[in-house]
């Protein structure tokens, strides 16, 4: 899969493709109705496939101050994206300047002179362009004068996840911010991570016996609510299962909120200064302080055994 950071990347001989544009952010079961529609047309028509998203996320430069948690980085993103049979994924840095433009403007720019796309392919409720003024009617208005078509994907994807309701990005965050990650992983169709690299820490998890990974998270990671769960630490290509804690660590009076994983059952890792990333895949309990550090351990015992039965079988 071809990656362009800027409009300036793409291939001047770049052919006709089956576009879609979106933050696609966490790269849901909705998303990838569209997505997998767009690969599925363009193999139809003989051209390629193309998804363009945005880097920093819309909100953060049009109402600074208010970037949604991340449900995954730029790279995990496009990761997640080419596992889909995309053939190229664009990213357009979304600046001041880059959020004036007008729908035709936007249109003409992106969909017409660099993508030459011939199918736009997009859920009901799209919107593009200075102050988010165009919508799918205005897109297939467009589209009919530039002899590309617009598909709309009905994206009313549910399950059991928040009692039913659709599934989109601002349900997973939801979910994940109480600590609802098996909820998450229903609207994502695999375990919510974050990632982020090794850093040193307290080293109180060494001491007890129970060396952790300090994980400094990507900036804007949706972190899970505080607790202890179950799941995946992986690091240089391994993954290896993991009791992680999310919090301020209580029991000794801290204060800075921090993930940490011990990766179950591994002696002598050394994993300082290398990006990780951790997955969630079921809350076990709360955060708690106890009133020694014997309970702790027993507790901690605890939580390993559960987390390593459920990784087994998760």
């Amino acid at each position: 899969m071809q990656r362009w950071r800027g409009l300036e990347e793409i291939p001047d001989d770049w052919g006709r493709s089956v576009v879609t544009i979106g933050s696609f952010d966490g790269v849901h079961r909705g998303h990838q109705l569209i997505i997998n529609r767009v690969v599925e047309r363009a193999r139809e028509r003989g051209v390629r496939s193309v998804v363009v998203t945005f880097d920093p996320h819309p909100s953060e430069v049009v109402r600074p101050g208010s970037h949604p948690p991340l449900l995954a980085p730029q790279p995990r993103r496009a990761e997640l994206i080419e596992e889909l049979g995309v053939d190229a994924v664009l990213v357009l840095p979304f600046t001041t300047e880059f959020s004036k433009e007008s729908p035709e403007e936007f249109f003409r720019q992106v969909l017409v002179d660099a993508l030459h796309a011939c199918l736009v392919v997009e859920g009901p409720n799209f919107r593009f362009g200075h102050r988010a003024a165009g919508d799918v009617g205005l897109l297939a208005e467009l589209g009919r004068a530039a002899d590309c078509g617009v598909e709309v994907v009905d994206l009313q994807v549910s399950g059991s996840a928040g009692d039913g309701e659709p599934f989109s990005s601002t349900l997973t965050r939801r979910l994940v911010g109480t600590g609802d990650v098996a909820g998450a992983a229903e609207v994502l169709g695999r375990p919510h991570r974050v990632e982020g690299v090794v850093v040193r820490g307290a080293q109180r998890g060494r001491e007890l016996g129970y060396p952790t990974a300090n994980v400094e998270t990507v900036p804007h990671s949706a972190i899970p609510a505080d607790g202890v769960y179950a799941g995946w630490l992986t690091a240089d290509g391994e993954r290896m299962p993991a009791a992680i804690s999310v919090g301020t660590n209580p029991t000794f009076d801290g204060t800075a909120r921090t993930v940490e994983a011990y990766a179950i059952d591994r002696v002598g890792l050394d994993l300082y200064g290398l990006h990780v990333a951790v997955e969630f895949l079921v809350y076990l309990r709360g955060m708690e302080k106890f009133d020694s550090i014997d309970a702790l351990l027993d507790r901690m015992a605890d939580d390993v055994k559960r987390a390593r039965e459920l990784t087994e079988t998760g």
